[in-house]
């Protein structure tokens, strides 16, 4: 299958058919879905119809989860929503951190892309910090959409964190 995007340890890829199964898998672990669903699986012919990019370790090819890089369905193509889940086995060894920032770059110098956002429920504070760590902030507090008040925190909300080209651009320049 053709590489969409390389890192350092990282390889994504175009979901093909044969990755069905692994996308079922994930969805199907409670803690991955905690601030998603509340623990609920994704029933499978939804995961089925997502456009997703498989992540795998480039030296052991072990599938570690999906990425997005997409505009909203309706929304403006020039705003993109950066998206990840990974298995529980790639919690803490920074592959979220290290695949989310070769992405917000790509969509700032392969594409035309003014903005990259993301959302997050209030107490999921690993994916805040991802966001934080590839320079995107909190631009506005959320409410808890309609099918997620049964998701731990519900009542807390969430974020939409965001960076723009030209706040991309003076972080790279201050990094010399």
């Amino acid at each position: 299958m053709d590489t969409y995007l390389r890192t350092e340890r990282v390889t994504l890829r175009p979901f093909g058919p044969d990755d069905a199964d692994l996308l079922v898998e994930l969805d199907s672990d409670p803690a991955v879905m905690r601030y998603l669903s509340g623990g609920e699986p994704t029933p499978p012919e939804l995961v089925r119809e997502r456009g997703l990019f498989a992540a795998y370790e480039t030296a052991g090819r072990a599938f570690l989860g999906w990425f997005c890089l997409r505009p909203e369905r309706d929304g403006p193509l020039d705003e993109v929503e950066l998206g990840y889940r990974l298995r529980r086995a790639a919690w803490g060894h920074g592959y979220a951190t290290e695949v989310s920032s070769a992405l917000v770059a790509t969509a700032f110098t392969d594409m035309d892309v003014r903005v990259v956002w993301g959302a997050t429920m209030a107490l999921n504070h690993a994916s805040q910090r991802v966001m934080e760590k590839v320079g995107m902030t909190v631009t506005e507090p959320l409410p808890t959409p309609e099918d997620m008040l049964a998701v731990e925190g519900a009542e807390l909300g969430g974020y939409r964190y965001a960076i723009t080209r030209e706040q991309w651009e003076r972080r790279r320049a201050a990094r010399g």
